[in-house]
């Protein structure tokens, strides 16, 4: 069984990498893009907030997901909808928390369950909640860019903590067009590094990388065996 594990880990990773926007041509698939403007803003909201927080809540096993503090996304930015008693941030990613140039940064379907823990929560969590409000201002892609360039070279934003990772276990989750909801997985968010430091992104390798130039880090993705409901990944059956 682990030498299929590690053969479907091989045959989807580039998936995953297509996926977080660091394909080889993702830059020339941008032009042909089916997302190529923001879709009016009702297409990225959840109107029922209680389902906003169970998606939000289904990223992490009820363990750690039951006294977290969960977000959900408004008309002008995220705001928090419950408060947590752990540390931990559970929320809902939208499209353009993906790289610059990955084609579906404006797809308004994608909805990615995240529950940050601590070192996550305090570093990387803004970066998402300044992209968020740019973009709910009217900022284009190239616009919210240079915003984020400028707030990280005035330290207006965090330096990344050392441990910052989150959960993505969700079955109801929606990663992209052609993954769905992809496997479960764990993210680990560190500054800006080369993938090979992981052994990332080699054959047979169960650890995924995407470098994100423009938000100054690299995340490491590593494919676990249960969704946070404890069931087993396809991934992982005999």
């Amino acid at each position: 069984m682990k030498r299929n594990i590690a053969r479907t880990i091989a045959g989807v990773s580039f998936a995953l990498i297509a996926l977080l926007g660091v394909a080889p041509h993702a830059q020339a698939q941008d032009a042909k893009t089916p997302y190529p403007l923001m879709a009016p803003v009702e297409q990225y909201l959840i109107p029922d907030r209680g389902a906003e927080i169970a998606l939000a809540r289904s990223a992490a096993p009820e363990s750690i997901s039951a006294d977290a503090e969960v977000m959900v996304l408004g008309r002008h930015g995220y705001e928090t909808a419950v408060k947590g008693k752990n540390g931990f941030v559970c929320l809902v990613e939208r499209s353009w928390s993906s790289g610059i140039d990955d084609p579906a940064f404006w797809n308004p379907k994608l909805r990615g369950p995240m529950c940050l823990n601590p070192p996550a929560a305090r570093t990387y969590l803004p970066l998402t909640i300044k992209k968020t409000e740019l973009v709910l201002a009217g900022q284009s892609k190239a616009e919210m860019s240079e915003s984020i360039k400028t707030a990280l070279d005035k330290k207006e934003l965090p330096p990344l903590e050392p441990g910052a990772m989150c959960y993505m276990l969700s079955k109801q989750g929606y990663l992209s067009d052609s993954a769905g909801h992809w496997h479960p997985h764990l993210m680990f968010f560190v500054p800006q590094t080369d993938a090979q430091t992981w052994g990332a992104n080699l054959a047979h390798s169960p650890v995924l990388a995407s470098d994100m130039p423009s938000d100054r880090l690299t995340i490491f993705m590593v494919p676990v065996a249960k969704w946070s409901d404890g069931t087993v990944d396809d991934l992982y059956q005999h």
